[in-house]
C-alpha cells in the first residue's frame, strides 16, 4: 500500500470539509450552545458521509454513483426541506441549559442529522471523482489497499477539521450569555434555512 494515498486523502478530506456551509454553521452553533463534543460529533457525521462518497468514487462504484446522481433532484429537495426544518428549529430554540448528552436526541441525533444531511448532496461524488482524477488518483480503485487508505485519509482529514473548528469555537462559549446565545440561534437558524431555500429555489429555476 502506498501511504502517499493516505496523506493525499487527509489533505483532500480537510480541504473539502473546510468551506463553511450549512453543516459548518450547524456545528458552530452546537459547539457554542452545547459544548465542543456536540460540535465535534456533529462534524463526525459529515466526515462519515464524506468517507462514504469518497469510497464510492475511489472504488469506482459507478452503479451507485449513477443512481445517486440520477436522483439528485429528489435528494436536493429532501436536503433543502431538512435544512428549512433545522433552520426553523434552531431559530426558535431556547439557549441550552443542559449538556448535549442529556438533550433530546443527544450525540446520536447530532451525528445522524449531519450524516443524513451531507448524504443529500450526491454531487459530492462528482467532486471527489474530479479531484481524484485531477490528482492522478483515479486508478486507486484497482488497488484496494490504496483505495482504502485514500478513503480513510478523507475521513481523518475531515474529522481533524471538525475537531479544530468545534474546539476553537468552544473556547468562546463562556463569553456568551443566554441572551447572546439566543441571537446565535436566530442568526444560525436564518442562515441554515437560507441554504435550504437556496437549494430548493435553485432546483426550481433549473427545471
Amino acid at each position: 500500500m502506498d501511504f502517499s494515498f493516505l496523506l493525499r486523502g487527509i489533505i483532500l478530506g480537510f480541504s473539502i470539509a473546510a468551506p463553511v456551509g450549512p453543516i459548518g454553521v450547524l456545528c458552530i452553533r452546537r459547539a457554542l450552545a452545547q459544548g465542543h463534543v456536540a460540535g465535534f460529533v456533529s462534524g463526525l457525521g459529515a466526515a462519515t458521509a464524506d468517507a462514504v462518497y469518497g469510497c464510492v468514487a475511489a472504488f469506482g462504484l459507478t452503479a451507485v454513483s449513477g443512481f445517486l446522481v440520477g436522483q439528485q433532484a429528489a435528494l436536493r429537495i429532501a436536503g433543502g426541506a431538512f435544512l428549512l426544518y433545522l433552520g426553523a428549529r434552531t431559530f426558535f430554540a431556547a439557549p441550552a441549559e443542559q449538556s448535549a448528552d442529556t438533550r433530546r436526541g443527544g450525540f446520536p441525533g447530532a451525528y445522524a442529522s449531519t450524516f443524513l444531511l451531507t448524504l443529500t448532496n450526491p454531487m459530492t461524488i462528482l467532486s471527489f471523482a474530479a479531484v481524484f482524477a485531477g490528482l492522478g488518483l483515479a486508478g486507486a480503485g484497482g488497488e484496494y489497499g490504496s483505495a482504502a487508505a485514500l478513503v480513510a485519509g478523507v475521513f481523518f482529514g475531515s474529522a481533524v477539521w471538525w475537531l479544530l473548528l468545534s474546539g476553537g469555537v468552544s473556547l468562546f462559549r463562556s463569553r456568551f450569555t443566554p441572551g447572546a446565545l439566543r441571537w446565535v440561534n436566530r442568526i444560525s437558524g436564518l442562515v441554515i434555512a437560507g441554504f435550504g431555500a437556496a437549494a430548493i429555489i435553485g432546483l426550481l429555476f433549473r427545471a
